[in-house]
């Protein structure tokens, strides 16, 4: 449950990023969301690679449902990945920007010929 309250809080925070740098938003919540279930997929999967070579038998005893160190470290593992990935795309997109010129700019170039005109 708690899976689901992350994934769409990751999907909203990667679409308030789209929407202020013009971004496709659902590309980019797809992404966040991506990024958290596949941190999510490789830790569970370690994990229980991990548990079944230490102990055989406790692979057949696993409670999937209750809260455990492991799930919660899980999850603090996974929001660091999508804040680290939207740190990445905020400079990424910083950087574009600043290599664009100034809709303003544009605008003014456009107003200065429809009065020369």
């Amino acid at each position: 449950m708690l899976s689901i309250f992350i994934l769409i809080g990751a999907y909203r925070y990667y679409a308030r990023l789209a929407e202020k740098f013009g971004k496709v938003k659902w590309q980019l919540g797809l992404l966040a969301i991506g990024v958290y279930l596949g941190t999510q997929i490789v830790l569970g999967m370690s994990y229980g690679v991990y548990l079944a070579s230490t102990d055989p038998d406790a692979a057949n005893n696993m409670n999937y449902t209750g809260f455990s160190a492991a799930n919660l470290v899980g999850w603090l593992i996974s929001l660091l990945a999508v804040w680290g990935v939207y740190l990445l795309l905020e400079q990424k997109y910083s950087k574009e920007n600043l290599k664009k010129p100034s809709i303003e700019i544009q605008k003014i170039g456009e107003a200065s010929e429809d009065s020369q005109k």
